[in-house]
């Protein structure tokens, strides 16, 4: 049976490309010939992923907790994947950096426009019962979120604002990691100690927090903006990218997750302690920590009203039940 030219271009780029690997390409078509169809539920690990979900109590909607925080952990693990590709960037295009932070903004506006399931996709009666049983876990744990603050922007940044004339932009990453904003969110704000949410959080992920922060030290995205050359950071598509992934990150997403707290954990004026003992009211508000990604793009104005707008809106009784 004759081979068709086509084929035979294939064949022989394929047996250069095998002959690279140290083996031959007959080896090669053997392990094809005998190798079963891909399936969907096999590619993607189907039954896998839809036996992930064990909840601890018998209440419906903890179901619905647990789904929603693992998608949001995968949007997660999507924004990471796109900012390792900007980190690692060498040819520094205008176009390679618009079509990466477009893609986080887009996974920023699924990730805020999905809170809804948590603000009304459960019962509140429900969520007040089950989450008793997580203690004390808690979604200020993602590991994952730290992890795109850590890779967007330099550690001194992420300081609170109230703290940032105390320390310098070269202070050891050890000195800024350790007064990040975060911190402040997991104080008992009755003995002042760090709650067990946090101690667990720190001894499992400081070291590979520390170990990023090192690697990324001069080459996170907004080091790598101010490093392109003058002709692609004036492109004002990349900057209304970036104006618009600092709003999503630090005003829209903290936000809705401060309007799902308020929704459950807020009734006649009553706070109800988020599980592991975060003090979400200080901690989420945007304008209270001010973190800015990008302080380039905002004008000082801009900066002191960081998020003020929303938080009147939560918390004003005339507007909200």
């Amino acid at each position: 049976m004759s081979v068709k030219p086509e084929i035979e271009g294939r064949i022989r780029k394929l047996e250069e490309k095998y002959r690279n690997s140290g083996q031959d390409l007959g080896s090669y078509l053997d392990g094809l010939l005998y190798q079963r169809y891909l399936t969907y539920w096999d590619y993607i690990h189907l039954d896998t992923l839809l036996s992930i979900q064990v909840p601890r109590t018998h209440f419906p909607d903890e179901e619905i907790f647990i789904m929603y925080h693992q998608i949001t952990e995968l949007y997660f693990k999507l924004i990471i994947h796109e900012q390792k590709q900007l980190i690692d960037d060498r040819l520094q295009k205008a176009d390679f950096y618009i079509q990466k932070i477009n893609r986080i903004n887009n996974y920023y506006r699924v990730l805020i426009s999905s809170f809804d399931i948590m603000i009304n996709g459960m019962e509140r009666e429900q969520f007040l019962r089950y989450r008793m049983s997580l203690l004390p876990a808690s979604g200020f744990q993602s590991a994952q979120f730290r992890m795109i603050e850590i890779y967007s922007t330099p550690l001194y940044n992420l300081l609170p604002e109230s703290a940032q004339g105390e320390f310098s932009p070269d202070d050891p990453v050890e000195t800024l990691y350790e007064n990040i904003y975060w911190k402040r969110g997991a104080i008992d704000s009755k003995t002042g100690e760090k709650t067990l949410t946090l101690k667990q959080f720190e001894y499992r992920y400081t070291p590979r927090f520390i170990r990023i922060a090192k690697e990324v030290k001069g080459v996170t995205l907004y080091e790598k903006y101010l490093s392109l050359p003058k002709e692609v950071r004036e492109n004002e598509l990349l900057i209304e990218a970036m104006r618009h992934l600092d709003v999503n990150a630090n005003v829209n997403w903290n936000l809705m997750h401060m309007g799902a707290a308020y929704r459950h954990l807020s009734k006649e004026k009553k706070t109800i302690d988020a599980t592991g003992g975060t003090n979400w009211k200080q901690y989420l508000p945007p304008s209270f920590q001010k973190i800015i990604f990008f302080p380039e793009f905002w004008s000082a104005k801009e900066k002191a009203d960081w998020g003020k707008q929303w938080v009147e809106h939560i918390f004003n009784p005339q507007t909200n039940e």
